[in-house]
């Protein structure tokens, strides 16, 4: 049975969050990433074959070591998602602050 990853699953955990703000600002192999945590390096290791199961990361080989880089498309398909969500909220407190800005000067 084929069980595709959902990559909401995959950012919901707090070390595959730090895991993707690592790797967004340089590429890494898989023992840098691992050397940040302080976890057992197989923990790390499936938290990054999950990150590129959803494609959230890339693998490149380079020699015996795997690098991993971050996959701008794929978390650029995140904030769309988001997005609109992120709109709605603005314009809530948005008509908030109008709202309080009146009750204020009332006082």
């Amino acid at each position: 049975m084929n069980l595709r990853r959902d990559v909401f699953q995959a950012i919901a955990d707090p070390t595959r969050r730090s895991i993707l703000m690592l790797v967004a600002t340089q590429s890494m192999t898989a023992g840098a990433i691992a050397s940040n945590f302080d976890t057992a390096r197989p923990t790390v290791s499936k938290h990054l074959q999950i990150l590129t199961e959803c494609e959230l990361l890339t693998q490149e080989q380079n020699g015996r070591e795997m690098i991993y880089h971050l996959n701008p498309n794929k978390m650029k398909e995140i904030a769309n998602f988001i997005e609109p969500f992120r709109q709605m909220w603005d314009e809530k407190f948005n008509k908030l602050e109008s709202v309080m800005k009146v009750y204020q000067q009332k006082k």
